[in-house]
């Protein structure tokens, strides 16, 4: 990819990020907000697919989506060293590949988005934050209602089901699979092992789920049309 889009693309999302995480980081009541926020949306996720978690054929893709879209780990790291060599990440990776980083960092910069809108409406509640462990259906129903922003909401699913149709698209690339492992020596040398391992496990994943006959479009309109049906619930 000679085009400097991608890059820019990445470095713009996770700059958005890193001044989220900043302003989050300012206001205590808010941090922990964002953390109760966060613990919040990854039971509630675990609850929701629970059935698919527990699946041979789903597990691995939903444990891959909890893990690296709804986890409350912080990726603060992660995004540092991404968006320093995002122009190595066009020199090294196939333009598919990059198609993922980009969407991977895009999705995430709506997330935390989001998320700290939630926590700011959240912080306002100052016993709650400060005392409750853990956030209740009815709170976070508030906190979602008061910060509204439903287009964005569904934007937001949508980079989730396409961020997981890529990934399902690039384990059907003939040779991808030597390509990645290959890659391996050069994206170290370029500190690119943690967009390595991404990729290696969202491919492995993919692929495995893919083998077997409309096993991922099916995973994928399974998330759409709950994560639909949930939003429709807190509106």
């Amino acid at each position: 990819m000679n085009s400097p889009r991608g890059k820019q693309k990445i470095r713009e999302a996770l700059a958005q990020v890193e001044v989220l995480r900043l302003q989050s980081r300012s206001s205590p009541a808010v941090s922990r907000a964002l953390s109760l926020v966060k613990a919040y949306q990854c039971r509630r996720f675990e609850a929701t697919y629970q059935d698919l978690l527990a699946s041979e054929t789903y597990g691995p893709a939903c444990r891959f989506f909890l893990d690296e879209l709804y986890s409350p780990k912080d990726f603060s790291q992660r995004d540092a060293e991404f968006s320093k060599i995002a122009g190595a990440v066009e020199r090294l990776f196939p333009r598919s590949i990059v198609d993922i980083a980009v969407a991977l960092a895009d999705l995430h910069a709506i997330t935390e988005e989001l998320d700290a809108a939630m926590a700011a409406s959240i912080s306002s509640n100052l016993d709650c934050v400060l005392v409750d462990t853990r956030l209740d259906n009815s709170l976070y129903q508030q906190a979602w209602q008061d910060v509204g922003r439903t287009r964005d909401r569904k934007s937001q699913l949508e980079r989730v089901i396409q961020l997981g149709s890529k990934l399902g698209k690039v384990t059907r690339l003939p040779g991808i699979k030597l390509t990645l492992r290959a890659m391996r020596r050069p994206a170290a040398a370029a500190n690119l092992s943690t967009l390595q391992q991404f990729l290696e496990e969202g491919f492995e994943t993919f692929a495995n789920m893919a083998r077997e006959q409309y096993a991922l479009e099916d995973f994928l309109e399974i998330i759409n049309k709950r994560e639909s049906e949930w939003m429709n619930q807190l509106s």
